[in-house]
């Protein structure tokens, strides 16, 4: 093989790989393994190798020990900021729909939420983070405080930006998840305080952002406050 070819296969399995992480069909935890991807593109596994180093130093892939290469999120840091951005207002904007969410929507929410626990036995990480938008997005569009939703849709294109699917990293944390959806639908069938349906939608959220942060830093797990 001359260089020039090596080089050109290379090239068509950095960019195969990189469209297939940018549409998540290769999602955040996806395990890169060079045999079947070489043998999807009918090459050999040195330029598999060598792409996936390229997306390595780009930080769209990690290496873990014991593991190989998995796709990675792209930053840490905005990842949690975000997160912890779109658990304020994102509680905000689902505890001002509250009045405005009727039966037939909380029932959809469910309809949703039980198709995600379905999910659970054999799970689906993009998929479940794809309902699990769905879910709270019942819940959240009739706010009726524009500024507020503006900002919810601001945080959750935000994440798609960093190919957010934590539940790839954390699988565990999807059955917590489903549980406490049923909780929050209940503060809102009950007609609870606005403050206490704001607040077990903003902890929801950085449940999740904990759990991740947990389970990528364990040495300073047992520092983090339990919500």
């Amino acid at each position: 093989m001359t260089t020039a070819l090596a080089a050109s296969k290379s090239e068509q399995a950095y960019a195969w790989i990189r469209s297939r992480i940018a549409s998540q069909a290769f999602g955040p935890g996806f395990r890169l393994v060079l045999g079947p991807i070489a043998d999807e593109l009918g090459m050999s596994v040195v330029p598999v190798r060598e792409a996936i180093r390229r997306l390595e130093a780009e930080g769209l892939v990690t290496f873990e020990r014991n593991v190989g290469a998995r796709v990675s999120l792209v930053d840490e840091s905005e990842y949690a900021h975000t997160m912890q951005t779109l658990g304020l207002v994102e509680g905000a904007a689902t505890a001002l729909s509250a009045p405005f969410l009727d039966e037939d929507a909380l029932v959809r929410a469910e309809e949703i939420n039980a198709r995600m626990i379905r999910l659970l036995d054999s799970f689906d990480a993009h998929r479940f983070t794809e309902l699990n938008r769905q879910f709270h997005s019942v819940l959240y569009e009739p706010c009726p405080n524009p500024h507020v939703l503006d900002l919810v849709h601001r945080g959750w294109a935000r994440l798609s930006g960093i190919r957010d699917s934590t539940f790839a990293f954390v699988p565990g944390r999807a059955g917590h998840s489903v549980e406490e959806h049923v909780q929050i639908l209940d503060l809102i069938r009950t007609g609870a305080d606005p403050l206490e349906i704001e607040l077990a939608a903003r902890n929801h959220r950085w449940r999740t952002m904990d759990a991740f942060l947990a389970a990528r830093h364990p040495e300073t797990a047992l520092q983090t406050p339990l919500r």
